[in-house]
């Protein structure tokens, strides 16, 4: 893995990658996903290496919004009751390489937007959700998370905001766990299918570590950094194009 081309180059986005993710509450897996894709990773290390990224990462954005007093046990665990086995089970499967390229460049979509903030806006009434909404949303992110290799959190996030289920740190404290259990149960999938993590992948991990314990501590507390996010915003524009079209 660390033989790729360029490596030095990804080496330095990666914190970037992580920093910014974990500033809102997720693990980062989109966005780690697209930059494998823009260095021409081979797909069948893209998606266990996102998620064992995604677990540490989402871990630390957790902790830091946890202790700030953000995490709404109960809108968590209305998400995760069908996530987590649907996420494992979407472990399992193995995807056609151009048939992932794609569905992961629609799902970049949902990252784009989150950068741009066009989910950033917060709801002035709060609505309880419903049991059979959470489980449906639950289930169907949490499928897609096992299959692509994400945690689910930057399509979550956006959903908890447009129909006001919480609040934006609310949000970003029940997407980091969700982000969490979704990447250890489809990492769980795949290592079960017979996919074998690459000794490279921790020294990825070591070096997102960084970006994530300070994206975590300074999203948690108060962070408005819009041109590092238009930057990533034109980076996942850029890996979704590519995607699409090779």
């Amino acid at each position: 893995m660390l033989q790729t081309e360029n490596i030095y180059l990804f080496l330095l986005i990666l914190p970037t990658v992580s920093f910014l993710y974990a500033s809102v509450g997720h693990g980062g897996a989109s966005g780690y996903l697209a930059l494998m894709a823009l260095f021409s990773f081979a797909p069948e290390t893209m998606k266990p290496t996102a998620l064992l990224l995604n677990l540490f990462v989402a871990g630390i954005s957790f902790y830091y919004y946890y202790k700030e007093g953000f995490f709404n046990k109960k809108l968590f665990t209305s998400f995760a009751v069908a996530s987590i086995p649907l996420a494992f089970l979407g472990g399992t499967i193995e995807v056609d390489a151009s048939v992932y390229k794609k569905i992961l460049a629609v799902l970049l979509i949902f990252a784009i937007l989150k950068m741009l903030n066009v989910f950033g806006k917060e709801g002035n009434t709060i609505k309880p959700v419903k049991l059979w909404q959470a489980l449906v949303f639950g289930g169907i992110i949490g499928f897609f998370s096992g299959l692509i290799g994400i945690g689910g959190g930057i399509i979550l996030s956006p959903v908890i905001l447009l129909l006001h289920w919480g609040k934006m740190k609310e949000a970003a404290a029940v997407s980091a766990l969700f982000i969490w259990v979704n990447s250890a149960s489809g990492l769980i999938g795949q290592i079960s299918s017979g996919i074998i993590l690459e000794k490279d992948a921790f020294i990825l991990v070591a070096i997102a570590l960084i970006g994530g314990f300070l994206g975590g501590y300074y999203g948690s507390k108060k962070l408005n950094n819009n041109s590092l996010r238009y930057i990533l915003a034109f980076v996942l524009i850029i890996a979704c194009a590519k995607l699409f079209f090779t």
